[in-house]
């Protein structure tokens, strides 16, 4: 069964959305940490509003190594509406996200990466999809804005596979999931 992996930039403060707004450096930890993150995944699920920013940035986009990858790999956008632009590699989904992702899984291929998407990745993370959760927690408190760990959730158990300082006072966070 394939691997369904949450990356995630967050705040100190547990804010996901527009990290635009409180990432202030990408230190070279970062940088490949993020490599090795994207090594291993040859799927990319996208939320609608995920998609859209992106589809206006990252086909153009030179930074690498998520450039290259995000622009090559088979991405699944989760949306009721066909999104204005076009993007290589997309397949609009309509369907019932916890089914198709639950479907997806079980083909084979690398792991599933999972970026941004803060409404999908809640509902998969309520539907036990999510194995490993991969945080980037900025030294930053942004005070307000959608946080990627809402107040409904459900206690769950996870089992930590790293914590690693960055040279910018960042951390990298690694967890699994601890199935019954």
């Amino acid at each position: 069964m394939r691997k369904l992996v949450l990356y995630s930039l967050v705040s100190l403060d547990g804010v996901g959305e527009s990290p635009d707004e409180y990432v202030f450096e990408f230190d070279e930890t970062m940088h490949t940490n993020l490599g090795e993150v994207i090594r291993s995944q040859d799927t990319v699920l996208l939320g609608r509003v995920q998609y859209d920013e992106w589809a206006s940035y990252w086909p153009t986009s030179d930074m690498q190594p998520f450039a290259d990858f995000i622009n090559n790999v088979p991405k699944y956008v989760f949306t009721s509406a066909q999104p204005a632009a076009d993007w290589t590699g997309t397949t609009i989904v309509t369907t019932d996200a916890v089914d198709f992702v639950g479907e997806l899984k079980e083909h084979p291929g690398g792991e599933i990466g999972l970026h941004g998407s803060l409404s999908l990745s809640r509902s998969l993370l309520a539907a036990n999809l999510v194995d490993q959760i991969r945080l980037v927690v900025f030294p930053t408190l942004a005070g307000r804005g959608r946080k990627l760990f809402d107040d409904d959730a459900t206690v769950r158990k996870l089992k930590l596979q790293r914590a690693e300082p960055t040279p910018s006072g960042g951390l990298l966070l690694d967890y699994e999931f601890s199935r019954p």
